[in-house]
């Protein structure tokens, strides 16, 4: 069973990427089967998708399959042959970065396709999970419509992999020593408070997705083994 937790922010030891971490730690306590792996998007050199079309050509070659061969391409090769996927975001005006979009782009387009029915023609319909982490309580985040806008692209990755497993963290800490940056708006204490009573919490329920995805990933393997493996009652 393969894990891949795709971190969408710029920094690698930040609240996003710990709970990516705390995430993959979780599969592995599920299993012993279990391997994960935790990419950094910002460390790779990529764009978004750029219109060249190669995977809706009539050409099985290319059909299917992003044409752009940059230091994104490992990665959707990697996926490919992925079980599930983690994706974790910082939100930035309302929305996902421009890596973890860029990346989605991608990801997805390929196996989206442009017959009558727009089926997906994925590999493998990825289990998948997203973690938002954001500066803005949960109360400011319903009230500016994020959960709304989120859910575009979440049904989007349902419709070409699996339904998404949705976590949050509310009100981070966005700096080590504010009295070091303007931001009045913001009281140091509160936010560290919050911190120590909340982020736990939230690292706890990255953990438990995680082991509830690879628990989720091997019953779906053994029912798939075992309906390939019944012998129709011999008369």
């Amino acid at each position: 069973m393969n894990i891949v937790a795709i971190n969408g922010s710029p920094r690698r030891e930040g609240n996003t990427a710990t709970l990516c971490r705390r995430f993959l730690e979780g599969a592995e306590a599920a299993g012993k089967d279990v391997n994960t792996r935790l990419v950094h998007l910002y460390d790779l050199d990529y764009t978004g998708c750029r219109s060249c079309f190669a995977c809706k050509r009539a050409d099985d070659r290319t059909y299917g399959h992003c044409g752009v061969k940059d230091g994104l391409h490992p990665l959707l090769q990697e996926l490919a042959g992925a079980d599930g996927m983690v994706l974790g975001s910082p939100i930035y005006f309302g929305d996902i970065t421009g890596a973890m979009r860029c990346f989605l782009e991608r990801l997805l387009f390929p196996h989206q396709t442009y017959e009558p029915d727009y089926r997906t023609i994925a590999p493998r319909r990825l289990q998948t999970a997203v973690i938002y982490t954001m500066n803005v309580t949960e109360e400011r985040m319903r009230q500016f419509g994020y959960d709304k806008h989120l859910a575009h692209m979440e049904s989007v990755i349902g419709r070409i992999h699996t339904s998404v497993r949705r976590l949050y963290a509310f009100n981070t800490c966005q700096f080590k020593d504010y009295s070091r940056y303007r931001a009045g708006s913001f009281s140091e204490q509160e936010k560290l408070a919050w911190r120590d009573t909340h982020f736990p919490e939230d690292c706890r329920k990255a953990f438990l997705a995680g082991q509830e995805m690879a628990a989720g990933i091997a019953h779906a393997a053994e029912l798939s083994y075992l309906c390939r493996n019944i012998k129709p009652n011999e008369p």
